[in-house]
Formats: C-alpha cells, sequence, structure tokens
C-alpha cells in the first residue's frame, strides 16, 4: 500500500530506527477515557509516543460543536511539535479500534493541515500482537519539533451538508453502525437518527476477518456501488463525532478514490440544533 494511506506490520518493523519516522499510539476506548493512555504505559510499539483522541486530537465540546470538534491549528500544532512532529516528519498512526482513531489523526495530518508523509499501520496493535512483534514499556525521550501548520479545505460544517441536503451535488455517507444510522440503541448522543439522505458504511466494513483493510479492488468496488459512481469530490463523510468517519476516507483513498470530504462535527453536532431535520429507520 502507498505510505500514504497504510503500512504494514513487517514493513513497519524493519523501519524502527528510523529516525525520520514519528510512530504514534492512538489507542482508546470511548467509554473509558483513561484506558488508551493506561495501556500504552504497559506495552507499545518501541519508539510510540501517545496522543489522547479527546485531549490531543480534538477540543473541549460545548454542547452545539460536537462530541469531538477540532482543536485550534495553532494549538493542534503544538501538540504535533511536543510529540516531537515536524513538518519533515513521517508519521504512522495505530490503534487498536481497527484504525478508527489512528485514521482521524491521519485525516487531521494530510487532510487537515496538509501532511502528505503520514500513514496508518494496517491491523493495528492487534496484528502486531499477533506476529509476535517487540513491544515496550519504555517511554521514549522526545525531541521537541517545530510545526508550522497550513490549513487545508477538505472539511464542511453543518450550514454546507444543510445547504446540500436536496441537491443531486452531495453524496453524504454515515460510518456509525447499522442500528445507530437507523435510529435504534443510541447511547453516545441524546438523539437518535441520522442526517436525512445519508447512506450507511460502517466503518468496520473496511476490513476484513483478520482485521485489514480490504483489496483495492474490494474497496473500490463497494465504494462505487455505495456512491453509484458520484465523484469523490461530491463525496462527504460524517458519523458520530467525526472520527469513525475519517475511516471511511482512508477506505476511499486506498481505492484509489480521493477527494472526498469530512462533515467534522458529525450526528453529535447535528442533532443539537433541533431545527435541522432527522431521518429514522431503514433507508
Amino acid at each position: 500500500m502507498s505510505s500514504a494511506t497504510l503500512i504494514g506490520t513487517a514493513d513497519l518493523q524493519a523501519r524502527l530506527d528510523d529516525p525520520s519516522l514519528v510512530l504514534i499510539d492512538c489507542r482508546h476506548d470511548l467509554a473509558k477515557p483513561a484506558w488508551g493512555r493506561e495501556t500504552y504505559a504497559s506495552a507499545h510499539i518501541p519508539g510510540a509516543r501517545f496522543l489522547h483522541l479527546d485531549e490531543d486530537l480534538s477540543t473541549k465540546p460545548n454542547g452545539r460543536n460536537g462530541r469531538h470538534p477540532l482543536p485550534d491549528p495553532l494549538v493542534f500544532a503544538q501538540t504535533l511539535s511536543r510529540a516531537g512532529i515536524g513538518n519533515g516528519s513521517e508519521v504512522i498512526a495505530y490503534d487498536s479500534q481497527g484504525g478508527m482513531v489512528a485514521s482521524r489523526l491521519w485525516w487531521m495530518l494530510r487532510h487537515w493541515l496538509g501532511h502528505q508523509s503520514v500513514a496508518v499501520l494496517d491491523g493495528g496493535w492487534d496484528a502486531w500482537l499477533a506476529e509476535s512483534r517487540p513491544v515496550s514499556a519504555l517511554v521514549p525521550n522526545v525531541i521537541v519539533a517545530e510545526y508550522s501548520p497550513s490549513i487545508a479545505a477538505n472539511v464542511v460544517d453543518a450550514g454546507f451538508v444543510l445547504e446540500h441536503l436536496k441537491l443531486p451535488g452531495m453524496t453524504l455517507i454515515d460510518a456509525r453502525a447499522p442500528d445507530r444510522y437507523r435510529g435504534e440503541n443510541e447511547t453516545m448522543d441524546p438523539v437518535g437518527g441520522r442526517i436525512p439522505g445519508a447512506r450507511n458504511r460502517f466503518f468496520r466494513d473496511n476490513l476484513d476477518a483478520n482485521g485489514r483493510f480490504k483489496s483495492v479492488q474490494v474497496l473500490r468496488q463497494e465504494f462505487a456501488a455505495l456512491t453509484a459512481g458520484a465523484h469523490p469530490g461530491n463525496v462527504v463523510h460524517q458519523c458520530g463525532s467525526g472520527v469513525s468517519a475519517c475511516h471511511n476516507i482512508l477506505a476511499m483513498e486506498v481505492a484509489g478514490l480521493a477527494g472526498s470530504r469530512l462533515y467534522a462535527g458529525s450526528w453529535s453536532e447535528w442533532c443539537s440544533d433541533a431545527s435541522r431535520p432527522v431521518a429514522r429507520g431503514p433507508a
């Protein structure tokens, strides 16, 4: 796979001593926010630094901007610098959630800040352990780098989505599990349902039985069927809070379908305003 999307476990192990590579552990449990940092302290891929979804890859929610709003780009640049990431660094992200959180960091770097050299570890921590590859509990001595952000434009807001709901130029894809997409079993947000017109692509459907991304050919066929051949530039991704939607963006790029965009606020922002329309039940 391209280093701009995925990297395999063997390739990563061969490069663990590469000084230009910065490895980021993104493990997270939405129900137990402290779990990721605790499990990182127990064992991680040698040399990896830890970034927290809530504290580092998001800013604090205010009840109207979703559960994982994007941080101020200058603040995020400082976070990257403290992690030893400079503009010339090659960043590899991994997690144990099928790439869900790692793809959020991948999107933030590649599509929000325009940082081209970033990839996600295919199979993540689970594949690394299953193959008995080296682990460590040592926290690396990080040399602070300098990161200068340059904001890209691959994100849309609620106003854009609302304006384009009934227009043919937008194909909206919801990455949540099918039951939440239908408005059932909602446990994360105060309102169950979906944005009208959204099509469902559960992010875990991008993975095979071994927890790795499906082949380029399979992903291309599945997304072409889902979008009815829409140009990737007209595709907007969303989920519950702008995290798992990044997994679908990554999968489309693995398939060679680059150019889709993220509605970062996603359902948790959308449903905070009762004036916005809601759909429920089967599509």
